[in-house]
């Protein structure tokens, strides 16, 4: 089986190929290099076999006869050092890379954030992770707390996940790490909503944490650090959920340490296959994942496939109302010419400020209102809006839009009809 590791998997520049043709390699040998004084990654071999292709995108691995059991251990001593070579990249999100974060002095005045919201509906795999070893989420707080001078930890997680919430509670074994329970509504993961939620603060878009004095991980990327810190493992294989229209209809299964390479097909195998008919595969969650192909491999920042529901058809006109909190414009795009409508309007949520060629909202998750937006849409000839909006959002996108007599399809509607899951509409009830 072929295994194909993108040079790109994380933000920063591309790694850079340390093997040719040919090369024989070992699960958890270093395959491509961060450039030197350049924000990127290591990338490792997550099987053993033989180097087939290297270019300027990937490099394939034609796997033999792998232990997954073994691998090929870190060289670095110190905590630092073993994150930074791990290739170790945030795996909740756009793939910062780790080591810049473990760099950090807090002075000893600072807090780590752990997001374990399971922000995006449907993805389920961090929560399942703290259930089955919640002890290893504390080392790894435990680890990160004394590398950066954090004096708190604090833990956020919705308060759905009860379950997950006690077995935290049984672990958790100082004073300075505590939970704090959150809104079960989108996107309480998002960093910055995260952090006003736990700590009180709301940054401006273009402030980080660190502004805060606060460093914030997600649950997997916790788990990761602490696996090459304790057990010097390279970062190789990855948590995630597959969902959606499976030969098992609308099932959603969670795995375990899948190697990062294998192909959206294989993983997809793994959940009983594909079904006869879907109208596309999501890499990601329903409101910020990508579409992707069978072909496709899984790279680090891969945390979900949802084989998605077929698309209903739209209107023959539709407008546009992009959320910075849910998919880009490129994507709502791409879904409405699968739904056969023709874009006649693009509008932006009005909290979507631009910051260095990306929108961020400025108060995520809390939104003052869309009608002048919706009413706009409506007069470019909008017979329908596609939208990308937040839960609060998507309230009061509804709270006009009916009256206008203008139907609402969402960015999330083929996955969450995949699982049989409420679609994202007007909710009476949010917590």
């Amino acid at each position: 089986m072929k295994y194909t590791f993108k040079l790109r998997q994380h933000i920063g520049v591309p790694s850079e190929p340390a093997v040719k043709p040919g090369d024989k390699v070992q699960r958890g040998e270093k395959i491509a290099k961060r450039p030197k004084e350049s924000l990127g990654a290591n990338i490792f071999s997550s099987v053993d076999g033989v180097v087939t292709e290297v270019d300027d995108d990937h490099i394939i691995v034609e796997e033999e006869n792998t232990d997954f059991s073994k691998y090929v251990k870190l060289s670095g001593q110190t905590p630092k050092e073993l994150v930074e070579e791990s290739g170790l990249v945030g795996l909740g999100g756009a793939g910062f890379p780790t080591y810049i974060k473990m760099n950090f002095d807090l002075g000893k005045e600072g807090i780590l954030v752990v997001n374990a919201a399971e922000c995006e509906p449907i993805l389920s795999h961090n929560i399942a992770r703290i259930e089955d070893e919640p002890e290893k989420l504390i080392e790894a707080m435990k680890i990160v707390m004394e590398t950066v001078h954090a004096v708190r930890g604090i833990i956020g997680i919705k308060k759905i996940h009860e379950k997950a919430i006690d077995r935290l509670k049984e672990v958790i074994d100082d004073s300075t790490i505590s939970i704090h329970e959150l809104q079960n509504i989108y996107p309480m993961g998002e960093e910055r909503a995260l952090l006003r939620e736990t700590i009180g603060i709301l940054l401006e878009p273009e402030k980080f944490p660190s502004d805060a004095k606060a460093v914030v991980l997600n649950v997997e990327t916790l788990y990761r650090l602490r696996e090459a810190v304790l057990d010097k493992k390279p970062l190789m294989d990855k948590d995630m959920t597959v969902a959606g229209k499976l030969t098992e209809n609308g099932s959603i299964h969670v795995f375990f340490d899948i190697p990062i390479g294998t192909s959206v097909e294989s993983v997809i195998e793994k959940a009983g296959g594909i079904g006869s008919e879907y109208g596309e595969i999501i890499m990601g969650g329903p409101f910020t994942g990508k579409r992707t192909y069978l072909y496709q491999p899984v790279i680090k920042t891969t945390g979900g496939i949802i084989v998605a529901e077929t698309f209903w058809q739209g209107p023959k006109k539709i407008g546009l109302l992009v959320c910075a909190c849910g998919g880009d414009e490129a994507r709502l795009r791409e879904q409405a010419a699968s739904m056969g409508s023709e874009v006649v309007g693009v509008e932006f949520c009005k909290q979507a400020r631009q910051v260095k060629g990306t929108r961020k909202c400025e108060n995520p998750g809390i939104c003052p209102g869309q009608v002048q937006k919706v009413l706009k849409l409506k007069k470019a000839g909008a017979e329908g809006l596609l939208i990308s909006n937040c839960t609060d959002c998507s309230n009061t996108v509804m709270s006009c839009a009916p009256q206008l007599k203008l139907p609402v399809y969402h960015c999330t509607d083929g996955a969450m009809r995949s699982v049989n899951k409420k679609l994202i509409r007007k909710f009476k009830e949010t917590s």
